[in-house]
């Protein structure tokens, strides 16, 4: 019969301590026993278990001090003797485990055994002319990962939990933990002490870290456009107002919606509407932009359409666009901290709630890859638009080693496609979108510039006083 699980566990477990006495010098325990754990799973499936320990153990011994077994075999081959007694001498039984057994281990080991082991030598020299080369030699112990902690942008959470992403980055020696919050959270209000780097989805929230941190290196590893998602009866519907212009991936003039929005027009006054006749002003759903870094992207277009198509510079400008654009948001009634939210119900709750919302590209082309989309859901780009650059910025060492492998590695640059972003290679990103056929604009020409860091902050400011 075959050795029983647990003498074949007492078994390795008499290898590993010898193994461990053993190599005292030059390995840790932990290394011997991940060494030993890699030799045995090699031998996983396999119906004859007796010679399991006595392989695994030379195997461990290759791995540990690869000339030790040639150097002296007759030695090496006498210490596996006492690893574990034969249980079954059978032709049958060996067949199962010849494409691992080693030949001058088990004719020595005959020999030790006697004449009731004579069987065991003749059936491997039958068998010697086809039995498999043996196994690779095992994988050395991996080195302990350094952990290093993050707070990102909410749309950012899949991306470093994808496993791929922790391979990845694990073969390069780091394992990342990350906390989600809003993105002018990060800037103004999160706690950085405990953190390795800050990962916000902007380039003035990156600005703000960096002055407060004192702070010069970022890194920018993706990017991705501000985008509407809506549905295809609103498509038409707003077709039909002037506001839309049609196609495989339609375009919002944001300029001709902040002259109906300022109107005060609600969804049922529109001409034709059957599709979505509610008492409710005509919106883009947002985030807080107290809070979120895409509801203040939204605001550096809609400040720009409402100062003229020009970005916004100074005090008087910032009062005139302020004066345009601040009821966008306080008619929204309640809105969240983060960008994740608004789209999750969007996904979930369909045109009833929010029949547009002001998203990142990345969130909908993620949303394709992984099959969340429904019929009728729709892409739509506003324009202007403006873009997201998602920025690192490292507060030691680690920060600073992870961002420079997300901005360079290949495989998480692709990776970083798979999930919606743009990354440094556009050709990535195209890709990703005709795979899962979303209807993107791969190369958007209307894309303005937010204002600069300051400006910016008192526009967020301004709007913020317009809620109270």
């Amino acid at each position: 019969m075959a050795v029983d699980a647990a003498r074949e566990e007492k078994a390795l477990h008499a290898v590993t301590n010898r193994l461990v006495e053993r190599y005292v010098e030059v390995h840790t325990t932990e290394q011997v026993e991940a060494v030993v754990g890699a030799a045995k799973r090699r031998f996983d499936g396999h119906a004859v278990r007796e010679f399991v320990p006595i392989l695994v153990e030379r195997m461990a011994r290759r791995e540990l001090e690869p000339d030790d077994a040639k150097a002296d075999p007759e030695q090496a081959d006498t210490e596996l003797t006492t690893a574990i007694p034969l249980a079954d001498n059978s032709n049958s039984a060996r067949s199962h485990l010849f494409d691992t057994l080693d030949l001058s281990v088990l004719r020595r080991r005959s020999v030790l055994l006697g004449a009731g082991a004579i069987v065991t030598v003749v059936a491997i020299a039958a068998f010697a002319v086809v039995r498999e080369p043996d196994p690779a030699p095992v994988a050395p112990a991996a080195a302990p990962l350094t952990t290093v902690r993050g707070v990102v942008g909410s749309e950012k959470v899949a991306y470093f939990e994808d496993p791929r992403v922790a391979e990845v980055l694990a073969r390069n020696g780091i394992r990342v933990e990350v906390d989600p919050a809003g993105s002018r959270q990060i800037a103004t209000s999160v706690d950085l002490a405990g953190y390795d780097f800050a990962f916000p989805s902007s380039a003035a929230a990156a600005e703000r870290i960096q002055r407060g941190r004192g702070v010069s290196a970022k890194y920018t590893p993706f990017s991705s456009p501000m985008a509407i998602a809506t549905f295809a009866p609103i498509v038409d519907l707003l077709t039909a107002a002037g506001i839309v212009t049609p196609g495989a991936a339609p375009v919002f003039d944001a300029e001709k919606f902040l002259a109906l929005a300022e109107r005060g027009v609600q969804w049922d006054q529109l001409d034709g509407n059957t599709v979505y006749p509610v008492r409710k002003n005509v919106l883009v759903g947002t985030t807080d932009p107290r809070t979120s870094n895409s509801a203040a992207m939204y605001l550096a277009v809609t400040a720009y359409v409402a100062n003229d198509n020009t970005i916004v510079r100074g005090a008087t400008a910032e009062a005139h666009a302020l004066s345009r654009v601040s009821r966008l948001f306080t008619r929204q009634g309640y809105t969240e901290n983060t960008s994740d939210g608004p789209f999750k119900e969007y996904l979930a709750a369909g045109m009833g709630p929010t029949p547009m919302v002001w998203i990142y590209e990345s969130q909908y082309v993620a949303a394709a890859v992984s099959n969340q989309l429904k019929p009728g859901m729709v892409l739509m780009y506003p324009s202007p638009t403006v873009l997201s650059q998602h920025t690192v910025i490292p507060l030691n060492d680690g920060g600073d080693r992870l961002g420079k492998l997300l901005a360079t590695d290949p495989d998480l640059q692709r990776l970083a496609a798979d999930h919606g972003f743009r990354p440094n290679d556009p050709a990535l990103f195209t890709k990703v979108a005709a795979d899962h056929r979303v209807p993107v604009n791969p190369t958007l020409i209307d894309v303005v510039d937010p204002p600069d860091y300051d400006t910016l902050e008192h526009l967020l400011d301004g709007v913020a006083r317009a809620y109270n």
